[in-house]
């Protein structure tokens, strides 16, 4: 019986790069070995344990065969006599068949140590092909290593492509589809992500409510870029600089998902396109089973953020009806996480991109000079029941007329 580290923690550690977990696999035991050395078995389907003491994944040595379509047609063979070459070769890029033994040998069947050398991401055999969740996982590969110039090799394109034109895709279990674009908003460079897909055809198949803005336009006084498609990913690339959350990310990337159904005859104009998008969302939300708050935020991003945009226009009646559509009483955090998408749009147009977002901090004044009414300074005991709410928000229209007045008292001095 022999353990080797492999996979991610093998391939950052030859990278220098940042990793926190390990995957061990086993050659040579059977479960009943594992189990009887008090590893516990997590895996129904094939045999992965927890260590007794670390609780590091386990797994036996493999091999699998594809029986059947999608994540779990597989025929799985873990015999004791399945060699580490065997295991390695089923592991979906060269940078990830790589395994260390316990003296610290680099086992390298598959050129992976060379491919990290020359940052590429390939795919070890022709057995890429069987488990099309792979397109996905190469996509956000591409998108966490971006950065340090890594490409994807073509033949692996290639593969790619033959993939999406076989219909693979469609046999996915959509909360797998989520869980690699979730991870994939975290990375370091997401539009890597969605442009990858694009370019193998997947984004189509996917996220058709993403690919149908490319090749749609913008009217070029606002959008020198003109493109949509193009605007969304400089809007994800802005949002990327502004918050490390997926969930901002992906707020960001559908803000303007509305603009996907404006008829042509309106092009380049995008009238009600912020509304048109809530449905585009939850219809995507439902789809893959996104969380709610994502779902929320997303929706309420493509409401607003025009309102965001023209707030010194605004009406305080309309400004109030506003914060108060985002909870701010309860959840100022998520109105902060709309600042980031709204400055993030204005941002991510060509020649806008280190442009000061004024308005910013014009909502958060506002914010701040509602939250600062209540009850408390009312002080009129007198009020009880409707009366109470009637008069707060009598308040908070006066002190963000109050706001709005100073502000342009502000720009006149300056």
């Amino acid at each position: 019986m022999k353990t080797y580290l492999v996979g991610g923690a093998v391939r950052d550690k030859l990278l220098n790069y940042p990793f926190h977990e390990r995957d061990w696999v086993i050659t040579g035991a059977t479960v009943k070995e594992m189990l009887e050395l008090g590893y516990q078995q997590v895996g129904k389907d094939f045999p992965v344990f927890l260590h007794p003491k670390t609780k590091d994944e386990h797994a036996l040595a493999r091999i699998e065969r594809k029986s059947g379509h999608g994540y779990n047609g597989f025929e799985v063979d873990a015999r004791p006599e399945v060699t580490l070459e065997e295991d390695l070769s089923r592991r979906d890029l060269t940078i990830n068949a790589i395994a260390e033994d316990s003296e610290g040998n680099i086992i390298d069947p598959f050129n992976g140590v060379s491919d990290i050398g020359h940052k590429i991401l390939r795919h070890v055999s022709n057995a890429f092909v069987e488990d099309p969740v792979r397109v996905l996982r190469l996509a956000r590969f591409a998108a966490r290593y971006h950065h340090l110039g890594f490409t994807i090799a073509e033949e692996t394109l290639s593969l790619m492509r033959d993939i999406v034109k076989k219909g693979e895709l469609e046999h996915l279990v959509p909360e797998r589809v989520w869980k690699e674009m979730e991870r994939a908003l975290g990375e370091k460079s997401p539009t890597v992500f969605y442009e990858v897909l694009r370019n193998v055809g997947a984004l189509k198949v996917l996220l058709p409510e993403i690919d149908v803005l490319f090749g749609i336009p913008n009217p070029e006084k606002w959008h020198p870029e003109i493109d949509t498609g193009i605007h969304t990913m400089m809007v994800l690339a802005q949002a990327t600089k502004l918050s490390d959350l997926p969930l901002v990310r992906f707020a960001a990337l559908c803000h303007d998902l509305g603009k996907g159904i404006t008829p042509k005859e309106l092009w380049p104009k995008h009238r009600g396109h912020e509304k048109a998008g809530i449905k585009i969302i939850n219809g995507m939300c439902e789809r893959f089973k996104i969380p709610r708050e994502y779902r929320e935020l997303a929706c309420l991003g493509s409401e607003y953020h025009l309102h965001s945009h023209t707030v010194f226009e605004l009406k305080p009646k309309t400004l109030l009806n506003m914060m108060e559509a985002f909870d701010i009483y309860r959840r100022q955090e998520r109105f902060k996480h709309f600042l980031d998408i709204s400055e993030a749009d204005s941002r991510g147009r060509t020649g806008f991109e280190d442009n000061d977002y004024p308005q910013r901090e014009y909502l958060e004044k506002g914010m701040m000079t509602i939250l600062a009414i209540t009850n408390k300074t009312l002080d009129d005991p007198s009020l009880s029941g409707k009366a109470i709410g009637d008069a707060l928000r009598k308040a908070r229209l006066q002190a963000l007329t109050q706001l709005k007045a100073n502000c342009v008292l502000d720009t006149d001095h300056h």
